[in-house]
């Protein structure tokens, strides 16, 4: 009776939590339309102005063509593509070009940064499970990738590449959009009919939103959704009226054949009106990018079933006017409002324009945050705008080069023509890699059929190259601005991170020795003072030629050293329990560690200095009390002759194996002890025996804590390199060019590693290294 009673009650609370998963969904896929669609939603500002400039309306043919290859465009790449494929190819929620490299960074060592250690693999976002099916293939793969240099170098253009073309939107979005609603302007109010009021609003405006960047977005982030669903609404409402009231026979666009017959009657001029259809899908890429933010099902939901049908109407409403209109192609928008709504739509495209660009300016500021967590772009200030949501940030030196190069796009183009025959370029060239690397992934890590694989980029890469073919016709009319901008960033990109990759090998080939510091003794050959000395590094293993530097340079040295590395894995988000890992560097005498501190792309560093002190002595204090346990089990094991239990200690001469130790703050429910190592899996079910010595009863380990907490109370230094990298003299010259002139200028104006540590000066001392590479 008892489990008829709770069955239904149990079918009950599970209606209700599914009715409530399915409502969270629902308003956050309201959520997405003020975020990710901003920039696709006011395409119809300017995509058949541009279309009718490169071929004039003669006949119904134009028309119907146009309208054909425009809605067939946003039904394969956005809805078939991005909806249905590349979503799915999302870094546990996280996607865009960086999301897509970490994932397949993952499964194969492609990182130039030689970095990575076995306890990676251990943090639970990175989830290493391959499937059974075409194991083999991927398999092969995965060695051909890792055992080519030229195909690691290749696979991180491509991607340095693809961001690179994201920060080119950055900056033509905003002068596109803002130009094309301020352009409504233009015969509807006196003094507006020449170009240079239209530029010099546009100008105003653009200065008005860089210059809130630095307030955030989260205060008015609540009021973007509500505007764009109005202003999708409108399209959508208004398309439909004109459909009605003008030619509804322009629905015989869906045949796919009027695309035919406009390539036939149009021919060349045809080809190049491509580059005006593609704008229609610009901003496609945002629903892949801006995942992060939302879910694969709520952006599915809002583009299929709110963007995609007001999109379409939007168009046929615009080609039903033309139909009857067709010498209003040049200001085709808004001549198809209702002369009564004017002023109302207007107003709300000026909204959704600055609502696109912010998108874009805010994907900009991600882009930037990622390269820079991956080691390919130069340490730059970034403010966190809010306390609630870590992922709003404001990148200052970016935010000012953006405004500068947009206030200079419009000035010089001064119109939206002109910016928009540069502006298809970056947004196929991204498309591409996305197509590219999602191959990849299906190929690594889906490991799916092999006809279906190679039909993905069949299909789509395809028809981006016909359209890439298409845009590339307006090099000299526009489309070498694009391409400037993405080259300019990725000579930035790809020089830090071949300096970065050199500056790391040359410390691996001249760290210090174990033998050097056996030879010295625990008293390192100077003086021990009471202490603790933080030596920032990049090492994961062994000890950096900085610290003989310190040692020769100092008359005294901390009486407790750790090596502090801050190392990225490719992963979005590392859990704050599997964060640092920890290892003892020599024999116990020395009192010397190593703190591993792993961080995500995403994650975001704002430690407070003293917080982090603290955290750094609790965690080394627990690592030394889990170092006595594992130490007393293996000693009570050998007794018993339980010799085929091995646990690595640290307890005398050879404590020179720097072996991996502990993960600091793992908070394991199985037992008590903090501090369990991520390697030692065997001993975690063991339980200890009542033989073994209380730790509070080892007089080693309480002379050791005793010592830290002295040396804790004597305060903190923060030993940091100032280094200087050099090219070798036998270097071939492009080398030295790169290296001693145009890497040395990046690391001479970056932000400094004492910048970013935020500790007071007093704390800080630094020592001048030269690193030949």
């Amino acid at each position: 009776m008892r489990v008829r009673v709770q069955l239904p009650l149990l079918s009950c609370v599970l209606l209700l939590y599914q009715d409530i998963s399915t409502w969270a969904t629902v308003a956050l896929a309201f959520q997405t339309l003020g975020v990710v669609y901003g920039d696709m939603g006011t395409s119809p500002l300017y995509v058949f102005t541009d279309v009718f400039s490169k071929v004039p309306i003669e006949s119904e043919v134009d028309v119907l063509g146009a309208l054909s290859t425009v809605m067939y465009t946003i039904a394969l790449i956005p809805l078939a593509k991005y909806v249905f494929v590349v979503l799915k190819a999302n870094d546990n929620g996280e996607g865009g070009t960086f999301a897509l490299y970490s994932l397949i960074a993952r499964y194969a060592k492609v990182s130039m940064l030689p970095n990575r250690q076995p306890a990676d693999e251990l943090i639970s976002s990175f989830k290493l499970k391959l499937p059974t099916p075409e194991l083999e293939r991927a398999l092969h793969i995965k060695e051909i990738l890792e055992t080519r240099r030229f195909l690691k170098t290749l696979l991180l253009l491509l991607v340095l590449m693809g961001t690179s073309m994201v920060i080119g939107d950055g900056i033509l979005t905003p002068a596109i959009s803002v130009m094309s609603a301020t352009s409504g302007l233009q015969g509807e109010v006196s003094g507006f009919g020449t170009t240079d009021a239209v530029v010099s609003v546009s100008i105003v405006i653009l200065l008005a939103l860089f210059g809130i960047q630095q307030f955030g977005t989260g205060k008015v982030g609540f009021m973007f959704a509500p505007i764009l669903a109005l202003w999708f609404f409108s399209l959508g409402a208004i398309g439909l009226y004109n459909l009605v009231t003008y030619d509804i026979s322009v629905l015989r666009a869906l045949n796919p054949a009027y695309i035919y017959f406009f390539f036939q009657k149009n021919g060349v001029a045809a080809w190049s009106a491509l580059g005006g259809c593609v704008l229609c899908i610009t901003g496609a890429e945002a629903m892949f990018a801006d995942l992060g933010h939302f879910s694969v099902k709520a952006i599915q939901i809002a583009f299929t079933f709110v963007v995609f049908p007001c999109l379409l109407l939007a168009y046929l409403g615009q080609a039903a006017y033309l139909m009857k209109h067709p010498d209003s192609a040049s200001r085709i928008f808004y001549n198809s409002v209702p002369e009564s709504l004017f002023w109302p739509v207007f107003i709300l495209a000026s909204f959704a324009a600055m609502i696109a660009s912010q998108a874009m300016i805010s994907a900009t500021f991600s882009c930037v945050k990622q390269s820079m967590a991956l080691g390919c772009f130069p340490r730059l200030k970034i403010i966190h705008t809010s306390r609630k949501r870590m992922g709003q940030i404001y990148i200052p030196v970016i935010n000012y080069f953006l405004m500068t190069m947009c206030i200079i796009v419009v000035a010089i183009f001064r119109s939206t023509t002109d910016i928009a025959n540069a502006y298809g370029i970056a947004e196929v060239g991204v498309m591409i890699v996305t197509t590219t690397l999602v191959t990849l992934v299906m190929l690594l890590i889906w490991q799916t059929n092999l006809v279906l694989a190679f039909l993905f980029p069949l299909v789509f890469g395809s028809i981006e190259l016909i359209y890439l073919s298409a845009v590339l016709s307006k090099l000299l009319e526009g489309g070498w601005l694009p391409l400037a901008f993405a080259s300019f960033f990725l000579c930035v990109m790809y020089i830090w991170n071949y300096g970065s990759v050199l500056k790391y090998q040359s410390e691996v080939r001249e760290k210090i020795s174990m033998d050097l510091m056996h030879d010295l003794g625990s008293n390192l050959g100077t003086v021990r003072v009471p202490g603790i000395g933080l030596l920032y590094n990049e090492l994961v293993t062994g000890i950096p030629s900085i610290f003989g530097q310190y040692l020769l340079s100092l008359p005294a040295i901390q009486s407790t050293i750790v090596f502090v590395c801050i190392k990225y894995v490719p992963v979005p988000v590392v859990p704050q329990e599997e964060r640092f890992l920890f290892r003892r560097v020599c024999p116990k005498d020395y009192h010397m560690f190593r703190c591993v501190a792993r961080y995500g792309y995403k994650d975001v560093r704002k430690e407070n200095h003293q917080a982090f002190e603290q955290l750094l002595v609790e965690s080394l204090e627990k690592f030394l009390r889990r170092e006595a346990q594992d130490l007393a089990l293996e000693r009570d094991l050998n007794d018993f002759d339980m010799d085929s239990v091995s646990v690595t200690g640290d307890d005398g001469a050879g404590a020179g194996t720097d072996d991996l130790r502990t993960p600091l703050l793992m908070n394991d429910q199985r037992r008590e002890e903090p501090g369990a190592s991520s390697q030692a899996a065997a001993p975690m079910g063991l339980l200890l025996p009542s033989s073994v010595m209380s730790s509070d009863e080892d007089p080693s380990l309480e002379y050791e804590l005793s010592a830290l907490r002295e040396a804790m109370e004597s305060g903190f230094t923060y030993l940091l390199a100032h280094g200087d990298v050099r090219a070798k003299k036998e270097s071939f010259f492009l080398k030295k060019l790169v290296i001693n002139y145009f890497y040395a200028f990046l690391r001479k104006n970056c932000r400094a590693g004492a910048a970013n540590l935020k500790v007071p000066h007093m704390n800080i001392l630094q020592v001048g290294m030269t690193y030949m590479v």
